[in-house]
Order: structure tokens, then sequence, then C-alpha cells
């Protein structure tokens, strides 16, 4: 297992987002987290790349390691980490820079400035994220002249390009249409071949499609872990069973 989380808590000032969770999440596969808003789902997600660090009042018990180390370690290097861990917000947030300039934006940060590197580096990136062939005669050109899902496989692709071991998704297409949500979760599937990702997603059928295991919470409580086809097919738990058969949610 690539990440292991351990008696984690978590609160908002006196609100406790996350209670007691335990978890495991393998490595090179999709795991997707559901449940209704507001579950801790995407708190959990945040805490793997420590996003909630910035926000006031948090607190945070118990451990999560990233190959056998505790990233909530005095000595962890958060920058170091997020470069291990990236991360794919719900809107496409691509920088006010040229297509070029998203990608190569990070290694850039991270002290790789050789033109021929930076080049096969954005090329290498951009086929990833499977957008090269589009933009590749347009790389200067605005990242904000592409559509929506072009834009969202190139915060894939400058994810990708610090060359991280984990790659987070916040419900990363809910703002897309179907054809482009679609051009994502195949793009996902290929992806895992070679990195961890960890998915937030509303969309059951969603979870269903691409996940190898999904985590259902409620109430900041992971209720139960297991494989996809397992978890949809003859849940452990009721609660899961009334989730996934739209009795609540």
């Amino acid at each position: 297992m690539i990440i292991e989380i351990e008696k984690l808590q978590l609160y908002y000032g006196e609100f406790q987002a996350l209670k007691n969770v335990d978890l495991s999440i393998p490595e090179r596969s999709v795991t997707a987290f559901i449940g209704p808003s507001g579950c801790g789902k995407s708190t959990l997600l945040r805490t793997l790349n420590r996003m909630n660090d910035s926000i006031p009042g948090v607190r945070i018990e118990g451990t999560v390691s990233i190959q056998g180390r505790d990233i909530y370690a005095s000595d962890t290097e958060v920058e170091f980490l997020r470069k291990r861990v990236g991360m794919v917000f719900q809107q496409p947030n691509p920088f006010p820079k040229s297509i070029y300039d998203n990608v190569a934006y990070g290694p850039r940060l991270h002290g790789r400035t050789k033109k021929a590197e930076l080049d096969e580096l954005v090329e290498k990136s951009l086929r990833s994220a499977s957008l090269w062939e589009e933009v590749k005669d347009v790389l200067k050109k605005s990242a904000w002249s592409l559509s929506g899902g072009q834009q969202q496989r190139l915060c894939i692709a400058r994810a990708l390009a610090v060359e991280p071991d984990i790659l987070l998704m916040d419900e990363s297409t809910s703002a897309l249409d179907p054809i482009s949500t679609t051009k994502i979760e195949e793009l996902t599937r290929e992806l895992c071949k070679q990195y961890t990702i960890v998915m937030v997603t509303h969309n059951m059928h969603q979870a269903a499609r691409i996940s190898d295991r999904t985590v259902f919470f409620l109430n900041g409580e992971v209720v139960e872990a297991a494989d996809t086809q397992t978890l949809f097919s003859s849940p452990v738990d009721q609660r899961t069973e009334d989730y996934i058969s739209g009795r609540f949610g």
C-alpha cells in the first residue's frame, strides 16, 4: 500500500470533519471516494498533500503515511510533498500563460531550466494527458484559448510535469460536458498504469466505471471500503446499500 491512514481525526475549529479514519490505498490503481455532500471525502483528499494546512483553525490527529513516511511529521518538506502528490481541481484552473509555460511552470520551479529538457518534458506530459496532438502547433497560445475539457487535460499535464507518484482528482469532471468527461475517464484508466490516483466523485456511475477500489463516506467516517465491483454489487453495510440504491444522498 502506498498510502496508509491511521486513526485520522480532523477538526475545523470545534467541528469534527473526519472521525477516526483508517484506510489503505494501493499503488498504481484508481481509488474513488463517494458519499453525500459534506461527508468528508474532499477533506480527506486534501489531507494527502496537506492542502488543509492553510485553513485557519484546522487541527489534525493521527497519521497519514506515504511510502512509510508520516507526511505530518515536523521534518516534512511540504513543497516536496506536493511535488510527489499532484492535484487536479473541480474547475480547470490554467495559469494566464501559454500552453507551454503552464506545463513547464512546475519543472522550472524545481530547478529544471534547460530548454531541450523542458521541451521534452512538456511534450511527454501533454502526450500523457492525451493533449499533445491537439496543441502541438499552438504551444505559444494562451491556455485560456482552450476548451474546458482541454483546459482540464492541460491541468493534468501540468501536474504530471513534476513527475509525481500520486495524482489527486477532486471532482475533476463535474464542470465538463459528457464528451470531455469520457476523455478524462479514459485518460484516468491509462494513467493508473503509472500513477496512484485518488479521486472524489459525486457520480457513482463514474466510480463504478473507472475505479479499482471505492470508499464510501458518511458524516466524516469511512463506512465501507472494498474493491469497486464488490462494493456496488454486494455491500456489507446497510448504509452503503441505501446510498448506492438512491435511498438518500
